[in-house]
């Protein structure tokens, strides 16, 4: 499996929601959190091709994006497709 890459900051709702599909999957991830770290949020940023928000997922190599981004592959059933 696929090592799984979240960025994520306190107080954010998509970031509850898109460790809450990952957990409702089975799928253990590793979480940084950047609140607080502005060397880990420009690491991030760098990483994200630019983009600020959080959450900020990785599967692999793959940069899905954010959490919206993570439902539509759900939804669309293409997410777990990445993890193998």
């Amino acid at each position: 499996m696929k090592p799984v890459l979240v960025y994520t900051a306190k107080v954010c709702s998509y970031c509850v929601r898109t460790k809450a599909l990952l957990t409702q999957k089975g799928i253990l991830f590793e979480e940084i959190d950047i609140s607080r770290d502005w060397d880990l949020r420009e690491a991030m940023i760098e990483k994200a091709g630019g983009r600020k928000t959080v959450p900020q997922i990785f599967i692999g190599d793959y940069h899905v994006g954010g959490c919206e981004e993570l439902y539509a592959l759900e939804a669309q059933g293409q997410l777990d497709t990445l993890f193998s």
